[in-house]
């Protein structure tokens, strides 16, 4: 079943690069008590992703803070030292939480997972976003497949 407004996120653990290294985040610790832009990625370093996606949010950082956002986070079924070293090639900074979904456990969960096994990809994630408003979905658009529209930065700011 796939997640729609109004739902709870499910209770998993992803990964993020701290200060001494690997550390896993819980959805509450991410999401319990923030307002937080949600946005999936099929993989880092894809172009698209690279390209558009990632950067869109890095640039409406602050406009999306305007409207209430506290914080943004990207996810994507890659591990944790290639979600941290995307993040750090397109400068993130503390603008967007890098969270790997490394098993894709996330993806499942929420019946976003893809199979991008005829690319050589393997189970990824849908291309996504959400906006979660204390770990319940406030809402979500999924991209339809090779799309990239809904799940923008620009098109969650205008609909905020």
């Amino acid at each position: 079943m796939t997640i729609k407004t109004g739902d709870r996120l499910p209770d998993v653990t992803f990964m993020s690069m701290g200060a001494d290294g690997p550390e896993p985040k819980s959805t509450n610790d991410i999401f319990g008590g923030k307002r937080v832009a949600l946005f999936a990625v099929p993989g880092a370093f894809t172009p698209t992703c690279s390209a558009k996606h990632l950067p869109g949010y890095k640039e409406q950082a602050d406009a999306l803070r305007g409207k209430g956002i506290d914080a943004i986070a990207c996810t994507a079924v890659n591990d944790v030292f290639v979600m941290d070293a995307w993040g750090k090639d397109q400068n993130v900074g503390d603008d967007v939480m890098m969270l790997a979904d490394g098993n894709g456990a996330f993806a499942k969960e929420i019946g976003l997972e893809l199979d991008g096994s005829g690319f050589g990809m393997g189970g990824r994630s849908q291309r996504y976003s959400m906006v979660v408003n204390d770990g319940v979905v406030e809402s979500v658009n999924v991209e339809e497949g090779g799309e990239f529209r809904v799940s923008a930065a620009d098109y969650m700011l205008e609909n905020l």
